[in-house]
């Protein structure tokens, strides 16, 4: 009778562990054009609206200036010394009038962003002008 009776326990067991494991028949229908059109005109809307907002924030930023002496020109950056601080200022191009001057030049640099003597400039070199 034990024999039976767990014989009959395994099976149930099993059964049960089957069935759970059993995995549901998901089938995804591809979307309708109607669907495909909604969701490129939302995307199309969200990327001019993008560019709208970045090029509005682009004018709203305030445009500084500097004046100091040119310590180091390298390639892709150059350092300035104003009565304020040293600031390492850096440039994927070559700012308007930077082929101008030369180390120990007294400049003046115009600028959108924050100056740090601590922090990386993430602004935008505008020109930099021979101070008189």
């Amino acid at each position: 009778m034990k024999k039976r009776n767990l014989i009959a326990v395994l099976m149930m067991t099993a059964a049960l562990a089957a069935g759970c494991g059993a995995k549901a028949d998901t089938t995804t229908a591809a979307p309708t054009q109607a669907e495909t059109t909604k969701a490129e005109t939302t995307q199309a809307e969200t990327t001019q609206s993008e560019t709208i907002q970045s090029e509005s924030q682009k004018t709203e930023e305030k445009t500084e200036s500097v004046t100091g002496k040119i310590e180091e020109i390298k390639d892709f950056m150059f350092t300035i010394e104003s009565d304020k601080g040293t600031y390492a200022m850096t440039f994927d191009t070559a700012p308007e009038g930077l082929s101008d001057v030369k180390e120990g030049d007294e400049v003046t640099v115009t600028y959108t962003g924050e100056l740090s003597e601590v922090d990386a400039f993430t602004g935008t070199i505008i020109s930099v002008e021979k101070a008189n």
